[in-house]
């Protein structure tokens, strides 16, 4: 399969690159009309050369009929050429040069044929066929000489004759790569704006699904911390295990309409009918996330110094699910610890958000299943807020978990 360089593409008709496609009715019209005029020219100049008393060329009325003949041949055989002009141009116009020597009847054939080299091919090989062309008029002037004109005048009409057509065929040359490489710089803005769409997608998906993570665990963890404490007090009473039942129920309800709406998102594409999310939660729900857990059981000191109204929303939205994450992993590691949790900060200074709690010692953690990627995404989260976050035991015997989050000063 013959290899063609992108900006030459539509310089060759299929067949050159290996394809088997037929020409365009396009090309149908213009190959006709190419040889038409090709072999037109070699019936009128043939009958004018047979003819002794020709009035167009007289001068050639005492050329011999064998070279009549011969003439009308090679003529023929250089227009029915131009059908294959745009595979072979080079091959063809060096065909025209080597018959150029002695014929007149493929003088517009030669002239075709050098205008499709011009279009088709670089100017450095269009230059060397233009020399060529103008080298082989030298010995065609010798051998048939124009009776009305000198030499010099046949040879500087073949110069300016050679130079329109090359001259031509660059400008039409030059006007195909610049259509091309408009239509190639369209199809690539397009492309590029469909990856930047199908980006946009995947990153929604994928902050859809750490929401997703985020909520289910916090909803699962009350629900198997409940469910522990039922399986373990078999001693409780029916108010401690109705009230415990209720917790389970309305996390497990919470969890599956939260379930819900995110596949639901994933299934099916936003719209502008489509009813409106619901807001995602920020800072200022962290009073209502912190009596929640304390309805599940666990021991929750909330500690917020920053105004809840004046965190930017992207801030807030990041510390809530820290602080959601934090509680869960106290849930799962060190049930029945007091879990502090501090806000604070201020424009320009930033936000810090801190939840520690007592290491265990000794304790039965709960049975809480998790993928163990939960600090891992918070640490992403944090990361392309534009923040930071840390999370160890501390010489205190504290598990710390500690993230700071820009804030920055708006002015008024």
């Amino acid at each position: 399969m013959t290899t063609v360089p992108t900006e030459n593409r539509w310089l060759l008709l299929p067949s050159a690159l290996g394809g088997s496609r037929r020409r365009s009715t396009r090309d149908w019209v213009v190959d006709t009309l190419c040889f038409l005029l090709g072999f037109g020219f070699t019936v009128l100049i043939t009958a004018d050369l047979l003819s002794s008393h020709a009035t167009v060329v007289p001068e050639y009325a005492d050329t011999p009929l064998w070279l009549v003949w011969v003439d009308f041949v090679v003529g023929t055989l250089a227009a029915a050429g131009l059908w294959w002009r745009r595979r072979w141009p080079v091959r063809l116009g060096l065909a025209m040069l080597v018959t150029g020597v002695f014929t007149v009847t493929g003088a517009v054939t030669g002239m075709i044929m050098l205008f499709t080299v011009a279009v088709h091919r670089k100017f450095a090989v269009t230059a060397a066929m233009a020399a060529g062309t103008v080298l082989v008029s030298a010995p065609f002037t010798l051998l048939r000489p124009d009776h009305g004109s000198s030499f010099w005048e046949s040879m500087g009409w073949s110069v300016v004759v050679v130079l329109i057509i090359v001259l031509w065929g660059s400008v039409v040359r030059s006007r195909r790569q610049l259509v091309l490489s408009l239509r190639d710089r369209a199809e690539r803005a397009e492309s590029e704006q469909q990856l930047r769409v199908a980006q946009a997608r995947t990153l929604e998906r994928t902050r859809i699904a750490r929401e997703m993570h985020d909520v289910l665990a916090h909803r699962i963890s009350l629900v198997s911390l409940h469910a522990g404490a039922l399986e373990i007090r078999g001693d409780a009473s029916p108010e401690e295990v109705a009230t415990a039942a209720g917790v389970i129920r309305a996390s497990a309800h919470q969890a599956l309409q939260d379930l819900r709406e995110v596949i639901g998102v994933l299934r099916t594409d936003t719209d502008a009918s489509s009813a409106p999310e619901r807001p995602q939660p920020t800072i200022a729900e962290l009073p209502a996330l912190a009596d929640e857990s304390r309805a599940a059981g666990s021991r929750v000191r909330l500690e917020l110094d920053a105004a809840a109204d004046s965190v930017p929303e992207g801030a807030g939205r990041t510390a809530y699910r820290i602080v959601q994450e934090g509680l869960t992993n106290a849930r799962k590691h060190a049930p029945g610890a007091t879990v502090t949790v501090a806000i604070r900060g201020g424009p320009g200074e930033g936000l810090t958000v801190s939840v520690r709690n007592p290491w265990p010692a000794g304790g039965t953690p709960a049975a809480i299943p998790g993928a163990g990627t939960g600090l891992v995404g918070l640490a992403e989260r944090a990361t392309l807020a534009g923040g930071r976050l840390t999370h160890g035991r501390e010489p205190t015997g504290e598990f710390v978990l500690t993230a700071w989050l820009p804030w920055p000063v708006v002015d008024a």
